[in-house]
């Protein structure tokens, strides 16, 4: 047992659960002692790569590792101009009901239909990048994206601007959906933790910077110009996608998927579980399945690869990556809601968002009336805080992601447990949720606190958010990697339509019960969702055991 994490009593060995550090506290005759694994040897003790590289220069984790983040910042930047439209309209919400003559209500739902809209893109296009790969979808959501916010910057109309406001949610389905598992594509284990915080950072945490923007450029240039810059700016950032940006999804052979291949021996035969709808025969291997690596057996002939010319990667199509039909894949995400990890990882992280869209919501109405009149500017540059909490929380997650799982992995006999990530979870108990119970105390006596308070405790919240999102996308990746856009679907889903909920009741509720009441209560709320992470962690290596052997999406016809 490592660190309280319960070991498997029906399976050797775990998919997730694999052997990272090659050194004196490994046991001796373990079997990654082969010579062929591959290693990343440029710290003090060799790392095993997990997972296991092809010899294929196509494969995305043989690029220099550059390149791959080139890539990462690329998509990152683009994620952070699609998902700025969520909040854009916080500060500026007084001015859209005076313009279109609409209740608050109604200027929430611009915001609610843009997270329907990305909410019910992003199955479609899941199942479209398991079919053909994630580049086409990049393309066509910094495409739409362009032209979605032009639209919304021309409309004059308020269902012009909804339905703008609508496809400006479709735009943002790729990389909400994606960008996370993009990372898993791209990046070995050990390699993947700052990474996903800057990809959390980008999706979570950097759109709490627009509505600073929104407030002062209404007041300077008009609201319409808040969309006409995301037009902009998306549109100079769009040739980079275009260019520099190749496919990674890669179909690899199925035994170096180190952390989720479990072969069974029955007498000469390794079978190996089907990755992506295409199960690899021995003839497209690069070496026998016994091998942890690529290099092949005695008698066996290597596999000559030829590296894609630069025409080739700038197609938006390279190839099918799965074979299965497009229906079943479209419906894989939902049998996984009753997967108890990616549940998890749904309201760990779609809760806690869900709250901040929610203060975004009802931030104009405490502060625009008395007794402090804040214009839209003023509001607006009440994000500044959350906006500090966002880099706060990437800055810690960052840090600790990866440094937890070394250290706990150093002293657990080079083992490395998925559910050392789940650790991180413990900063948002403590930071996010004292900030919701102090939001709700400060803001709803903004005479004796002031604007600054309740700035504080939101950026606490928001620092809370991108840290527990944080934590569950690095689980879902390194525990159910095979699963993982399927995964992220699921959180996707739950996150945005359930913060589109809250848009319907937000002025309600905070009229009805008071900002106090109401904040103690989801603070509550949020405090339980966060202790549901310590069965995940003591149970979750018998959990993945279980989920393995009674497969999902086997049992509901859709593997």
């Amino acid at each position: 047992m490592g660190f309280g994490i319960l070991e498997d009593r029906s399976m050797e060995h775990v998919p997730g659960t694999v052997f990272v550090l090659d050194d004196a506290s490994r046991p001796p005759n373990h079997e990654i002692s082969d010579s062929r694994l591959k290693y990343d040897t440029t710290g003090p003790v060799p790392i095993i790569l997990v997972p296991q590289p092809s010899d294929d220069p196509n494969d995305p984790l043989n690029w220099p590792l550059w390149k791959r983040d080139v890539i990462l910042v690329i998509l990152s930047i683009m994620s952070i101009m699609a998902v700025a439209l969520g909040p854009i309209l916080a500060a500026i919400t007084l001015t859209l009901s005076l313009y279109f003559e609409r209740d608050f209500t109604d200027i929430a739902l611009l915001t609610g239909y843009t997270l329907a809209g990305t909410g019910v893109a992003g199955v479609l296009f899941v199942a479209s990048a398991r079919v053909w790969g994630r580049r086409h979808l990049y393309l066509l959501g910094s495409i739409l994206l362009v032209a979605s916010s032009a639209w919304a910057g021309a409309s004059t109309s308020y269902k012009s601007l909804l339905w703008a406001r609508v496809f400006q949610g479709v735009a943002t389905a790729p990389f909400e959906a994606l960008i996370n598992a993009t990372v898993g594509d791209m990046y070995f284990v050990h390699q993947r933790g700052i990474r996903m915080a800057l990809t959390n950072l980008s999706l979570f945490g950097s759109a709490f910077f627009t509505p600073i923007l929104a407030g002062k450029i209404t007041q300077s240039l008009g609201w319409p110009w808040v969309f006409y810059f995301v037009a902009i700016f998306s549109g100079v950032a769009l040739p980079a996608v275009i260019l520099f940006t190749p496919e990674t999804a890669y179909r690899r052979a199925a035994h170096l998927n180190t952390d989720i291949f479990v072969a069974e021996h029955t007498e000469d035969k390794v079978f190996a579980p089907e990755i992506d709808g295409m199960r690899e025969s021995s003839s497209t291997d690069t070496g026998h399945h016994n091998s942890a690596a690529g290099t092949p057996e005695k008698g066996h002939t290597p596999v000559a690869y030829q590296k894609a010319s630069l025409a080739t990667s700038l197609l938006p199509f390279n190839g099918r990556k799965s074979y299965r039909n497009f229906f079943s894949i479209f419906l894989r995400p939902f049998p996984l809601f009753l997967h108890p990890a990616i549940l998890w990882a749904c309201v760990i992280q779609g809760a806690m968002i869900g709250w901040t869209v929610f203060i975004g919501v009802v931030i104009a109405a405490i502060f625009l009336g008395p007794p402090l009149f804040f214009g839209a500017v003023r509001t607006g540059y009440m994000y500044t805080g959350a906006f500090i909490g966002a880099l706060l929380g990437f800055i810690v997650s960052g840090f600790l992601s990866d440094w937890s799982a070394k250290y706990l992995t150093r002293h657990n006999k080079g083992i490395y447990e998925p559910e050392f990530r789940i650790l991180l979870v413990a900063p948002q108990l403590v930071f996010g949720c004292a900030g919701l119970y102090g939001f709700g105390i400060t803001s709803a006596d903004v005479l004796q606190y002031g604007w600054f308070w309740p700035e504080f405790f939101f950026a606490l919240v928001v620092m809370g958010m991108v840290i527990g999102t944080v934590a569950s996308a690095l689980y879902i990746v390194d525990a159910y990697r095979d699963v993982s856009v399927e995964a992220f679907t699921c959180c996707l889903l739950f996150k945005n339509m359930f913060s589109f909920g809250l848009t319907w009741s937000a002025y309600d509720w905070i009229v009805k019960s008071g900002i106090t009441r109401t904040f103690t209560a989801i603070a509550s709320v949020q405090v339980v969702i966060c202790l549901l992470s310590i069965p995940l962690y003591v149970y979750g290596k018998r959990s993945r055991s279980f989920f393995y052997r009674h497969d999902l999406l086997k049992m509901t016809g859709l593997y």
